[in-house]
C-alpha cells in the first residue's frame, strides 16, 4: 500500500513582467498554518528560484516568510509581489489592497491602474569605506560604496558599466552582508541596478524589489525626485516605477501567473 502524501498548492508567478519569461520568477506556497522550517527550506531549495514564498492566514489577514534556495530572508519585493498576484487571479481576493505580515513588519499591496504597488519601508544608505574585497568580486572599482540594512551599494559612472560588469562570485559570496547591489544613473529610466546575493545562495536576481527600498531614496536624494522610472539590467531585466514617500517607498509592477500545480511531500 503506498504512503498517504500531504499536497501543498504552488503557483509560479513571474514578477515584474507583463510577459512570461521576463522579471522575476518566484513560486508561492498558500497554508493553512505553518510547517516545519526546515520543510519549507527543503521545498524553496527544491523548487531553485530565487524566492519561495509561504503564507499563513494571520489575523484578518496573512503573514509571509520568504526563502531562497539555502536560507530565510527578512524582505523581499518580487515575491510579495507575486503572492498579492495569486490572490488576486486565483483565490478571489476582491478588496483594493491586501496586507502581509513580515519579519520586517507589515506590508501593503495596491490595485493600481499599472499593476500592483507594494508599500515597503525605506532603506537608508549609509556611505562606508572601500572594501578591496568587494573591489575584486565585482572586477571594477565603484566610485562610492554604501551600505543598508540588508546589502552593499555600489554606484558606478554610467549604465553601460553596470550592463557589462561580470562579477566573480566566489570573491563575493564571503562578504557579510545579504549581498551587493550595483547602480547608476540610467540612459532610458533614472537608475539602473544589478543585484547578486552569492552570500544567499542567489548569485544575481533577476528584478529585486526590496533592494530598491535602498536605491529609491539614495537615487532620489541625488536626482531630487519624488517619482522614479528604474530598470534592472538582468537577463531577464526588470521594470518598476518607484515613488518615494518618505519612510515608505511605493513600487508598482506588473506580474504574470506561469504555472500553478502541487507539491507532494
Amino acid at each position: 500500500m503506498s504512503e498517504k502524501k500531504q499536497s501543498i498548492p504552488v503557483f509560479v508567478v513571474d514578477a515584474f513582467a507583463s510577459n512570461p519569461f521576463e522579471g522575476n520568477p518566484a513560486a508561492i506556497c498558500p497554508l493553512t498554518e505553518w510547517l516545519p522550517d526546515a520543510l519549507m527550506q527543503q521545498i524553496a531549495m527544491e523548487n531553485n528560484l530565487s524566492e519561495t514564498a509561504f503564507i499563513v492566514p494571520h489575523e484578518d489577514a496573512w503573514q509571509i516568510r520568504w526563502f531562497t534556495p539555502t536560507v530565510e530572508v527578512d524582505l523581499c519585493g518580487h515575491a510579495t509581489l507575486a503572492a498579492a498576484h495569486v490572490f488576486y487571479t486565483m483565490l478571489g481576493h476582491q478588496d483594493p489592497a491586501i496586507r502581509f505580515f513580515s519579519k520586517s513588519g507589515w506590508l501593503t499591496v495596491y490595485r493600481a491602474a499599472e499593476g500592483l504597488t507594494l508599500d515597503f519601508p525605506a532603506d537608508q544608505a549609509t556611505p562606508v569605506g572601500m572594501d578591496e574585497q568587494i573591489v575584486r568580486g565585482l572586477g571594477i572599482r565603484p566610485l562610492s560604496l554604501w551600505k543598508g540594512t540588508f546589502d552593499y551599494m555600489a554606484v558606478l559612472e554610467n549604465e553601460q558599466q553596470v550592463r557589462e560588469l561580470r562579477p566573480d562570485f566566489s570573491i563575493l559570496a564571503s562578504i557579510k552582508a545579504r549581498g551587493i547591489l550595483v547602480t547608476a544613473r540610467g540612459e532610458q529610466a533614472d537608475f539602473v541596478s544589478r543585484c547578486f546575493f552569492p552570500p544567499s545562495g542567489v548569485n544575481e536576481d533577476p528584478v529585486t524589489g526590496s533592494a530598491h527600498c535602498l536605491l529609491t531614496p539614495f537615487w532620489g536624494a541625488q536626482l531630487n525626485r519624488m517619482q522614479m522610472e528604474a530598470l534592472q539590467l538582468s537577463d531577464r531585466k526588470g521594470y518598476l516605477r518607484c515613488e518615494w514617500k518618505g519612510d515608505r517607498v511605493w513600487m508598482t509592477g506588473s506580474a504574470r501567473i506561469y504555472l500553478k500545480g502541487e507539491i507532494f511531500i
